[in-house]
């Protein structure tokens, strides 16, 4: 009878728990929404408590001014900071929260390369990767547990909570997106900046540069969670056609951002 219960609830779990993302991939996602985005403002709340917040208020504009255009095209209030830090890093969670690093700013040349970054970080809450990560990685009860864990960051069960939403590195665990999820965000990214009215064809010039910044620390593809540099850029110029035709929709509809950095 127990069997034939638990069976019963995880038929129900995995018929209710499969979604589709943005670009058509199936996914098992089990997690409420409303969960994950408690966890998202809870990690979010950390890091503003424990990390340095930029008070550069050109700095600030460029960001919300290129992070405003993309989550336009997503709905939805999103707070955005930025942290004076040096790392190469921009998040962003579910609970529409996005932070950037003023090392990723200081790197990028222009609006269009740092919208790269935002909407591929976007990219990822959109896809419920974390939600999908966790789904894979927890049961059901263990996952609601890590909801009141993420308030206790300093924690075993708090670290790997947040390292699930994508923000780890921040407390010294690196568990970062599949290479699945991270060229999934690629896609979404490149779409979603080009629907906004920014150059799609700079995301391959980001990509270049922080290969070059880099300087060839990055693993081997087979030995990483990320794709490789090369990879990226292969991938994103054989979506470039749909993008631009995107773009050019978007400035016909007079969507032409200028965020000067």
């Amino acid at each position: 009878m127990k069997i034939r219960l638990t069976l019963t609830l995880l038929v129900m779990i995995f018929l209710t728990a499969c979604a589709t993302t943005p670009t058509g991939r199936s996914q098992l996602a089990f997690m409420p929404d409303s969960e994950l985005d408690a966890m998202g403002l809870q990690a979010f709340d950390n890091l503003k408590t424990e990390k340095t917040i930029s008070r550069n208020n050109r700095n600030i504009q460029f960001v919300q001014c290129i992070s405003d255009a993309i989550t336009r095209e997503v709905g939805g209030e999103w707070e955005v900071v930025v942290f004076d830090d040096n790392t190469l890093n921009a998040f962003a969670l579910p609970g529409r929260k996005i932070g950037v690093h003023t090392g990723l700013i200081n790197l990028v040349d222009n609006q269009d390369q740092l919208a790269t970054v935002i909407g591929h970080e976007v990219g990822h809450v959109l896809a419920k990767h974390s939600n999908e990560r966790m789904s894979q990685k927890l049961g059901t009860q263990m996952g609601l547990s890590l909801v009141t864990a993420v308030a206790a960051p300093q924690t075993a069960m708090g670290q790997a909570a947040i390292s699930l939403l994508g923000v780890g590195t921040q407390y010294g665990i690196i568990m970062p997106f599949s290479r699945l999820h991270e060229s999934e965000a690629d896609i979404i990214g490149v779409e979603l900046m080009a629907k906004a009215g920014f150059n799609p064809t700079e995301s391959i010039t980001l990509w270049k540069k922080m290969a070059q910044a880099s300087q060839g620390k990055q693993s081997a593809e087979f030995l990483s969670t990320h794709p490789s540099h090369a990879t990226r850029i292969d991938d994103l110029r054989a979506h470039m056609p749909k993008a631009l035709g995107l773009k050019q929709q978007a400035n016909a509809a007079g969507k032409n951002p200028s965020c000067l950095k």
